[in-house]
């Protein structure tokens, strides 16, 4: 530790083999730049610099340029999902209105009432009760 608070690093040496596994790692997309930063604490600067030494895909004087995604892109994706959404409430209220008519024709046709009120007793289920 130096007077000022300062701690020194040491330099770390890292295996050609490691170096690598974190390229393949970025290439096959199993993680991106910064989480492999994060994820081995590794500098930014030095995985991009692997990446231009040990990739297949990247030549020299290529710059390597990991995009985000763009509000575009989120915002089809956010439309995709309202539409689903919505497409789903529609068939649920379908459901609800053909329930609805199933009460009220075996309420007009066959006089079963078939919702609950709290006046109504609860049948025994044994008894044989008479028909009109």
């Amino acid at each position: 530790m130096l007077k000022t608070g300062k701690v020194l690093r040491s330099q770390r040496k890292f295996s050609e083999e490691f170096k690598r596994k974190i390229v393949h790692e970025y290439e096959f997309g199993q993680l991106s730049i910064k989480s492999i930063s994060e994820q081995y604490s590794i500098s930014l600067q030095t995985v991009y610099r692997w990446i231009h030494q040990y990739s297949n895909y990247n030549n020299l004087g290529v710059q390597v340029v990991e995009m985000k995604n763009s509000q575009e892109h989120k915002l089809k994706v956010q439309q995709k999902k309202i539409e689903e959404l919505e497409r789903v409430l529609g068939q649920k209220q379908l459901y609800l209105e053909y329930l609805e008519k199933v009460i009220e024709l075996a309420d007009e046709e066959y006089n079963i009432d078939i919702k609950k009120n709290s006046e109504t007793l609860q049948s025994g289920g044994s008894k044989i009760t008479k028909t009109r």
